[in-house]
């Protein structure tokens, strides 16, 4: 006997011993960063050593940073600027060997690299800058009429709006926008400046004049790689690969590849792919000349409505499961039913990516348990209200009828109660269903998957069809729910009841 139980347990523990390492890179939500996160996918692939998984636009620095000290990621292409200013909060920045110092107490490092610069600047349409007499940053203080649109992010950064503001005196209210979006709105006139990183495949495409920035207040923001500590040791080989991408890349490389990706549709995984075994910049991107129907049903497709079905039924599962006794309770718990009916409406107002942030730094994990969790707690509400509302408006007689038959409480419900509430109930689960199609959209803002990876895409790209391409889907998901739980109606709640709760 005593013999038998090692070995069972050596048995059960092989498959963990000889599992295969993965090494999970990260990259944001922008254009240069998707292609950064395929070349070094596909590099650390080649060499053979571990399953790489490309956790693809997961957000802001925020968000990566947050997945990179939990694990979740091992490495992504990240700016030194950023490093210095966002992540270590300082004032000033340094070269690679002090940033290293700064970085070893987290468990990071940076290394590789890769050989640009790609900084941020302000820019105009080139005509409303001549009209205008302006060639740099300090000149849009002569002009306080103007209207900026930046990105949330810039807004927000130590090495952004609000130093730059106080470093050329400026007193703009900018409005958010979305990088991609941004485009759009200084070509039609609804804002004249933005900010632009200077490999933005569309500054040429706009005709934007990049302001000066004559006070050389943004620093460096060379590209490299961004990792925990023990990534070198635990992939010997594929760091050996990453480390031959070392000054590869030049800024134009870089801007050409964002080019292929913007303006003619070329996908992130073929550009890194022509990339490694080509070179970039060697030949003039070509137009992708893509068919919407292809796009929608790419090859991706099946994929990601396996994510985004997994999302929707889980997080509903676990709703259904804790909102109808809770439901059950503010119906026959009078000291109980303000309070819980005043939890899940306050959950309901909280924001979606704000409910995804608390919930990353609270689990210290990006992917799919935050994204159910922040689901689950959407779907709470109508179920919870429409079990309450159904119990509480079964007529008083038929309360009595079956009281009067000497049942207890929960085979009352059981039996009884529930049964005449069912259609109420059953319309609320309805609602959260077609409700969490649509925000299961924004799991993909932290690596989950769904729908929304071709939403989060279409917006780096700032390309309608492939945003359609991901809301589509979602829209027809939610009607088939819709039409599903109508034939559940129908079916399952026998005809007297629907006419009398009718």
């Amino acid at each position: 006997m005593k013999t038998k139980v090692p070995c069972l347990l050596l048995l059960l523990l092989a498959p963990a011993a000889f599992a295969e390492a993965t090494l999970n890179i990260g990259s944001k939500r922008f254009t240069e960063s998707y292609i950064l996160g395929e070349i070094l996918s596909q590099t650390a692939s080649r060499a053979n050593e571990a399953k790489v998984v490309h956790k693809q636009g997961l957000g802001n620095t925020g968000i990566l940073i947050a997945a990179l000290q939990s694990g979740s990621i091992d490495i992504y292409p990240e700016y030194s600027g950023t490093i210095w200013f966002e992540l270590l909060k300082k004032n000033t920045a340094g070269d690679l060997a002090a940033l290293n110092r700064e970085l070893a107490p987290l468990g990071l490092a940076a290394a590789v690299p890769l050989g640009f610069d790609n900084t941020y600047a302000l820019a105009m349409l080139d005509a409303r800058a001549a009209q205008l007499g302006i060639s740099s940053i300090s000149d849009l203080a002569r002009k306080p009429e103007l209207k900026l649109g930046l990105s949330q992010e810039f807004l927000n950064r130590k090495d952004g709006w609000p130093p730059l503001k106080s470093a050329y005196v400026l007193s703009f209210d900018p409005l958010g926008l979305d990088h991609g979006l941004a485009y759009e709105a200084l070509a039609k006139g609804k804002i004249d400046v933005m900010d632009i990183y200077s490999t933005d495949a569309k500054i040429a495409r706009y005709g934007l004049r990049v302001l000066d920035d004559d006070k050389h207040f943004f620093p460096s923001y060379d590209v490299l790689l961004l990792y925990r500590l023990d990534v070198p040791g635990r992939f010997p080989k594929t760091w050996a690969a990453l480390q031959k991408l070392e000054g590869r890349i030049s800024e134009t490389q870089m801007a050409a590849m964002n080019a292929e990706a913007e303006l003619t549709g070329k996908s992130f995984a073929t550009i890194a792919a022509d990339f490694l075994s080509e070179g970039a910049g060697h030949k003039p991107a070509e137009s992708a000349g893509r068919n919407f129907l292809t796009l929608l049903f790419a090859a991706d497709f099946w994929h990601l409505t396996a994510e985004h079905l997994l999302l929707v039924f889980v997080s509903l599962g676990g709703a259904i499961v804790l909102g109808i006794p809770l439901g059950v309770c503010a119906a026959y718990v009078p000291a109980a039913r303000q309070t819980i009916l005043s939890a899940v409406g306050v959950i309901q107002t909280l924001p979606s990516l704000a409910l995804l942030a608390f919930l990353i730094s609270a689990l210290g994990i990006i992917g799919v348990i935050p994204a159910l969790i922040a689901l689950f707690f959407y779907a709470l509400l109508p179920i919870v209200r429409n079990a309450y509302a159904g119990l509480s408006d079964i007529q008083p007689s038929l309360k009595e009828a079956a009281q009067s038959l000497g049942l207890p409480l929960f085979a009352r419900l059981r039996l009884i109660e529930l049964p005449l509430a069912s259609r109420a109930i059953l319309a609320g689960i309805k609602t959260s269903a077609v409700i969490n199609v649509g925000t299961a959209t924004i799991a993909a803002f932290v690596g989950a998957g769904g729908y929304g990876e071709r939403i989060v895409r279409g917006l780096a790209l700032n390309d309608s069809a492939t945003m359609l391409a991901g809301a589509i889907p979602a829209a027809a998901l939610a009607l088939m729910l819709q039409g599903g739980f109508e034939l559940l109606d129908r079916w399952l709640i026998p005809a007297g009841l629907r006419e009398r709760k009718g």
